[in-house]
């Protein structure tokens, strides 16, 4: 699919500034689109919505297809009328900068829940025929997923494969006891999916209204204590009391000397291939009802994928195995068009899987952060090797910030050395013509600048790297199992002035 010039932002609605507890998708959200507006941007790339699980990650959630309730406005269902201005009124003082996970989920599900006996007390005929038709028309995975949620919280929200032997393996009669013992909580998860996609419908209708299109985030894998997984075990390689056989990661790599053991299940190819693919269309389908376009995260595991023993907790033993390649997006475009994807092709990239993405011209990434290191592929990342047809970041959710990658040392688990951070300073300031610590052109404005006047089609820039924040800014450490996806603007960080800077530039390079 062709790209037109365009740069955007990349921050996942947690990020927000909100004043209960997290981000949401209420009139902060809103006002953001606002700022991109009036910053000159077009796009604005977010992280997986689904619920979160394991460490809050949204890469590990409990459904690749449900939104996340945490991201419902409250202040959207005081409008709904299901909630009071004075049922908002005593919301704790939450942190500015960071979300207190815990503490947000024990402030907003009573509301959530309250929200929801409310709703199914009163009401109203127009609401309840919408609430229907959203419920018949998302049966394929509502069902299984409210089920799944309600009974996940009957039992302390310890994963599905410790749940009592019938009930993990779906026994028809166990399951419909349990429908209708959980009743109340399975319509409660319901309602809130219907309320978060109206919310989100709203948010992205407003977007596009302002002439701004929503990047979404596919991860290729889904989290084995998942509602995907439980409901459909066939199309995983797991053993016969559900646990994975084999999991997914990465090799040693930038990032970490022992690799990425990620826990994820694998798929069973040859069975998805029998079917036709179907699983895959069906996920893809919905994901481009949520977003304009998606970035594929670790794209490079389709053509093939490291696989590690089931009871490993490193990668290193791990081996490559080939995946289904161009086959699947074969299928996929056959059935869903040109396909508006990104291609997450970052790491041990080999010429197999940059053929995929050249045969259905899917953009690939540059990260200018790995553009001047010491890594053999570094040269790929350096603007003057860039194609047009890419997306280029200044870094990503798993980078540290534009500004804490410049002041860092070589970081635990990390290849680097000193000697080769000083290299890499040398070489960055001569290749973008700075010099540290001169205050009028300071480092994150320069790799900003490095990538929006760069030839790639499309910019993305992390909002932490726009507001000049260091390394207590960062998303995600990858391979790191908690204690991440925490950071939040500040109320009143984008402000008029920064917009006015940002919108300068990116005109300047007319995007």
């Amino acid at each position: 699919m062709a790209f037109t010039r365009a740069s955007g932002i990349l921050l996942h609605p947690t990020s927000l500034p909100s004043r209960h507890g997290v981000g949401d998708l209420g009139p902060e959200a809103h006002r953001f689109v606002d700022w991109l507006a009036a910053a000159g941007q077009k796009l604005w790339q977010v992280l997986p919505l689904n619920p979160t699980g394991y460490g809050d990650s949204p890469f590990q959630c409990f459904s690749a297809y449900a939104g996340n309730h945490l991201l419902i406005s409250l202040q959207g269902l005081v409008e709904d009328g299901v909630l009071t201005a004075s049922d908002l009124a005593s919301a704790p003082l939450f942190p500015a900068d960071h979300v207190d996970y815990a503490a947000a989920i024990a402030y907003k599900l009573p509301l959530l829940r309250r929200a929801a006996a409310h709703f199914f007390s009163n009401l109203p005929e127009g609401e309840a025929a919408a609430y229907e038709e959203f419920c018949v028309t998302n049966a394929a995975w509502l069902e299984d997923f409210a089920l799944y949620m309600a009974i996940k919280d009957a039992h302390d929200l310890i994963g599905w494969t410790r749940w009592p032997g019938p009930l993990a393996a779906r026994d028809p009669e166990v399951l419909a006891t349990w429908r209708a013992r959980l009743a109340p909580q399975i319509h409660a998860h319901q309602y809130w999916q219907f309320v978060f996609f109206r919310q989100w419908g709203a948010l992205r209708d407003y977007a596009h209204q302002n002439g701004i299109q929503i990047i979404g985030d596919v991860p290729i894998y889904v989290a084995h204590d998942s509602a995907d997984v439980w409901a459909q075990r066939d199309f995983f390689l797991l053993d016969e009391h559900g646990f994975p056989t084999v999991i997914a990661g990465v090799p040693p790599d930038y990032f970490s000397t022992t690799g990425q053991c990620w826990g994820n299940p694998i798929y069973d190819w040859p069975l998805h291939h029998k079917n036709g693919y179907q699983w895959w269309i069906a996920r893809f389908r919905a994901a481009l009802q949520v977003y304009d376009l998606v970035r594929i995260d670790h794209f490079r595991g389709f053509e093939a994928y490291w696989e590690v023993p089931g009871n490993q907790t490193t990668a290193i033993n791990g081996k490559w195995v080939k995946g289904p390649g161009a086959e699947l997006f074969r299928a996929l475009k056959a059935a869903l068009g040109e396909l508006p994807v990104i291609a997450e092709n970052l790491g041990c990239i080999t010429p197999e899987v940059e053929a995929i993405r050249n045969e259905f011209h899917l953009p690939g990434m540059a990260i200018l952060q790995f553009a001047y290191g010491t890594d053999p592929m570094a040269h790929t990342f350096r603007p003057h090797s860039y194609e047009r047809n890419l997306v280029a970041y200044t870094g990503t959710h798993d980078n540290d910030t534009v500004v804490g990658w410049w002041r860092s040392g070589p970081g635990q688990g990390s290849t680097r050395t000193w000697a080769d951070i000083a290299k890499e300073h040398d070489y960055a300031q001569a290749y973008l013509h700075f010099t540290d610590g001169d205050p009028s052109n300071p480092v994150h404005w320069v790799l900003i600048r490095g990538v929006l006047s760069s030839v790639a089609e499309t910019a993305i820039l992390p909002l932490q790297d726009v507001l000049g924040l260091g390394g207590e800014a960062r998303m995600n450490l990858p391979g790191s199992p908690s204690g991440w996806w925490k950071w939040r603007a500040k109320p009143g960080a984008m402000t008029a002035e920064l917009a006015a800077t940002l919108r300068e530039m990116t005109t300047l390079y007319e995007r």
